[in-house]
């Protein structure tokens, strides 16, 4: 049976999560190229103390196709994992470049919170909205 080729987000999988490799493994399934190249993308940036200007040097290093590499950045900025801060941002301070992001962690708490939130929510409203959903009556 063929890996899936997008996001393997099923709870039992991030119960399991224990370090980047899993991370990477659930964001990146069946495709290895990219979870390496994941993996050195999110190792880089922990270790950076300030933003890294170009990811090319993993290019270089690593042995990472080009191709590969901006695929890979492309989906981890787009999950919300890295983030590309320009030369005129405030949050720059003179640095622009790559940076480890919070935007994927804030963004699962939230959405945590709105289905703790969604299945307490007993307003009429709340009821007639859902109804409208899936066009019936709820009890």
């Amino acid at each position: 049976m063929s890996e899936p080729s997008k996001i393997d987000f099923r709870h039992r999988r991030i119960r399991e999560i224990e370090d980047i490799t899993d991370i990477v493994a659930m964001i990146f399934p069946g495709n290895t190229n990219q979870q390496n190249a994941a993996a050195r993308i999110l190792l880089t940036l922990k270790a950076a103390a300030e933003t890294v200007p170009s990811l090319r040097v993993l290019e270089e290093q690593h042995g990472i196709s080009r191709r590969t590499l901006e695929r890979t950045r492309a989906k981890l900025a787009h999950v919300g994992l890295i983030e590309n801060i320009g030369p005129l941002s405030k949050r720059a301070n003179g640095h622009p470049g790559w940076r480890l992001s919070g935007r994927m962690s804030g963004a699962m708490r939230l959405l945590a919170e709105k289905i703790d939130t969604w299945k307490t929510d007993t307003r009429p409203e709340r009821q007639e909205k859902d109804e409208r959903l899936v066009g019936m009556q709820l009890s």
